[in-house]
């Protein structure tokens, strides 16, 4: 497998040239007292460091060790303890925290590009301090100042870690049916009793000490989600000095033994009386979970394309030195047995299919990380609700779609390689195993279907659809005529999406099965759509600099194939929703 070499270069281009970050940083007064081009220039180039140096190596032996469970204990794999601290001193852990409680307090556009980069070199690893920074966010948002003075620093600084813990044996997606239970005490605190799994980071060797983020139900609580609450209940009990006490009531009963992410701890976890906290209010814990649940989705889908992008290098590289057979056309290494593969068109195909989605993928997951950016910061009411319309309205399909393409992306990967992609030493098995869990974890892609068309298009009468709508076409209307061969089919997707959601819109108020029956489909309707319009905006970008490198000579070409061979794929998408759900209902349960 290829040296992981992290994507600056074109990382630069979509912050900088396509969308001119510095332009929202500027009107955005809190952004612009901490971050400018510069500064970010220099995190990304000191993250692209850290993960290729210290991160990727361990990658393929992490996977090939996994964690270990011991009476209790989880040993993470060799090296792995050594490089977390060296990206917690480093202050990676805390990049997106607030700078109040000793995190860089850099916005969701930067951590973005950091996300991605530590989880192209290892997800196994990545997920541990994605957990910390997500509980992170719960505590900063929704917890008494006294538990943020006590937790947020060490939390923040990588000293403790993190885990959020919803999911139970009979309880995933319904998380209104959660057995697990919150004793009040005299004192304030709750005794939390309960077992929850499939925990990423419930117990591991990294950090002296991790703060999980209970759902649990009081006594008295209503019945469903309305019934809900938070609570933070620590590994080992802080004491009130700051300093480390006894070992509180709760444990690892064991650990999962998964297809991928094998040096990532999946835990189950047992809760007997355990000490807890409340965060947020009593039956509020849905709501002050799903305040990092955006961030947590978009970043998810951000390893979808990591793994892509980390598939492609390796898939390239091979692409140029592997030789077999000669060219339809004839001798290109004429010196040579047989011409590299590159030369064969349907070797082209598959990685030009990969470097497109990659590159719309990174342009629109930072995209949806401007938006959230704008949704927290912006001082004027209007931006910011609409930012988070747009927010509520792209999460889903960031999560869903980003990881399918990131799993489509690892198989062309692993196809280039022939024979030698199924080989545990070349490592791009690895990439298709550790991605699909993306596409499961975080509600699944199918949840996340369901979510897009039944709750945010449907739901809010296709509000807030016109949004991202309306600026698509606000762009094509503002292009010159230099631009046509983009916005031309950029065009006419906007018009195919605009009649499929009325559509879906209209069968809706008749028959409830069109909502599940159309939800898959037609989110890949509109992430191609919207990868579409990522394209046009990076070709404007590129047009008229193909003098200056062979990189805007890249992307343009790059641009043409996505508009030439993948956004057309809406044309089938867009007729299987159309064929409606009667289809899905014609065979009786035993009949299956």
């Amino acid at each position: 497998m290829a040296d992981y070499k992290a994507p600056l270069r074109d990382m630069r281009f979509v912050l900088n040239e396509v969308f001119e970050v510095s332009r929202l940083w500027a009107e955005l007064p809190a952004l612009a007292e901490v971050v400018d081009v510069d500064t970010a220039s220099a995190i990304l180039e000191e993250a692209g460091k850290v993960t290729a140096g210290s991160i990727a190596p361990l990658n393929r032996s992490g996977d090939e060790e996994g964690c270990s469970w011991d009476n209790g204990l989880v040993k993470t794999p060799a090296g792995f303890p050594e490089a977390y601290r060296t990206y917690a001193e480093g202050g990676w852990v805390g990049v997106g925290g607030s700078p109040e409680f000793g995190g860089m307090g850099m916005p969701k556009v930067i951590g973005a590009q950091v996300e991605e980069m530590v989880n192209s070199a290892n997800l196994s690893f990545g997920l541990y301090p994605m957990l910390t920074a997500g509980a992170c966010l719960s505590i900063l948002n929704h917890a008494s100042d006294e538990l943020k003075n006590q937790y947020l620093p060490n939390m923040y600084a990588g000293v403790w870690a993190g885990s959020m813990c919803l999911t139970e044996p009979h309880a995933g997606t319904d998380l209104g049916i959660i057995r697990t239970k919150a004793e009040p005490q005299a004192d304030g605190s709750y005794k939390i009793t309960g077992t929850k799994i499939f925990i990423t980071g419930g117990e591991h060797d990294l950090t002296e000490n991790i703060i999980h983020l209970v759902l649990a139900k009081l006594p008295d609580a209503p019945a469903g989600p309305k019934g809900i609450s938070l609570f933070l209940v620590p590994k080992v009990m802080v004491n009130a000095d700051g300093s480390l006490g006894e070992k509180n009531s709760l444990g690892c009963g064991s650990i999962e033994h998964k297809m991928g992410i094998k040096a990532s701890a999946t835990c189950v976890m047992n809760f007997d009386g355990a000490t807890g906290y409340l965060v947020g209010e009593v039956n509020k814990g849905l709501n002050a979970m799903f305040t990092m649940m955006n961030y947590e989705r978009l970043g998810v889908g951000i390893q979808g394309l990591a793994l892509g992008e980390r598939s492609y290098q390796s898939a390239v590289e091979y692409a140029r030195e592997r030789l077999q057979s000669r060219a339809p056309t004839g001798p290109v290494a004429k010196d040579k047995a047989a011409d590299p593969i590159i030369v064969h068109p349907d070797v082209r195909r598959m990685l030009l299919t990969m470097k497109a989605l990659n590159e719309g993928g990174r342009a629109f997951s930072s995209y949806v990380a401007m938006q959230l950016d704008t949704a927290k910061y912006s001082e004027d009411k209007a931006t910011a609700k609409r930012a988070e319309e747009l927010v509520a309205l792209l999460t889903p399909v960031a999560k869903a779609f980003l990881t399918d393409m990131g799993l489509e992306t690892t198989v062309h990967g692993q196809q280039i390689f022939g024979g030698h992609g199924f080989i545990r030493e070349w490592g791009q098995e690895q990439l298709v195993r550790d991605c699909r869990i993306t596409q499961i974890y975080e509600g699944t892609n199918g949840i996340q279907s369901l979510d897009l068309v039944g709750r945010k298009v449907v739901g809010s009468g296709g509000s807030y659809y016109k949004h991202l709508s309306e600026e698509i076409r606000a762009f094509i209307a503002s292009a010159d005529a230099a631009l046509a061969e983009f916005t031309g089919p950029l065009g006419a997707a906007v018009d195919n999406l605009d009649d499929l959601t009325a559509w879906v819109l209209e069968q809706a108020k008749t028959n409830p099965n069109e909502i599940g029956a159309a939800s898959v489909e037609y989110l890949h309707v509109f992430g191609y759509t919207v990868y579409a319009y990522m394209w046009a905006l990076m070709a404007r970008a590129a047009l008229g600099k193909e003098g200056q490198d062979d990189f805007y000579v890249s992307k343009l070409g790059t641009a043409r194939f996505y508009f030439a061979r993948l956004l057309p794929r809406i044309h089938s998408l867009t007729a299987s929703v159309k064929a409606g759900s009667e289809s899905l209902f014609l065979l009786e349960a035993e009949q299956f």
